[in-house]
């Protein structure tokens, strides 16, 4: 695919449009009206969203929507309630999505995310520089760094 060169001003209303689509992903989105918001027509507004982004604004969107998922998900959140919330009206197609980005479906996620309990702040501490969490870790509770050793946490 050849670069495309693009006038500033379609730019800004593409990134709008972007913006919009985090603003209101649990929302009915339509491409028709995300390309009257960017003022192109609805073909010229995915080939450019395209090019500038790497996918088409429903993948971006379905994106989106499977993050926000996620989060809910490892909070406790119902499958049922999580898909209402994040713009799917079909639990099915939900499911089958969330299944197709993350290789499980809703539910497993979800007791995966129940297995960790308190693990991710020492898990956490594996990843992030002492002298980072010297400084800031007060505030975390359940970290000790005696307990934390490279590649195992006890």
């Amino acid at each position: 695919m050849r670069p495309v060169r693009l006038h500033d001003d379609v730019l800004r209303r593409i990134a709008s449009v972007r913006e919009r689509m985090h603003d209101e992903s649990h929302e009915a989105l339509r491409v028709s009206s995300l390309a009257r918001q960017a003022c192109l027509s609805e073909q010229h507004f995915v080939r450019v969203f395209r090019s500038v982004y790497g996918v088409t604004p429903g993948r971006y969107l379905s994106t989106l929507r499977i993050a926000h998922a996620k989060r809910l998900l490892s909070h406790g959140v119902g499958v049922t309630e999580v898909c209402m919330s994040v713009g799917y009206t079909s639990l099915g197609t939900f499911s089958d999505r969330f299944a197709r980005e993350t290789s499980v479906s809703p539910r497993a996620f979800q007791r995966q995310m129940r297995t960790f309990g308190t693990v991710p702040h020492r898990i956490a501490a594996l990843y992030v520089p002492a002298c980072f969490l010297g400084r800031y870790a007060p505030a975390i509770e359940n970290v000790r760094f005696e307990e934390v050793r490279i590649g195992a946490v006890r």
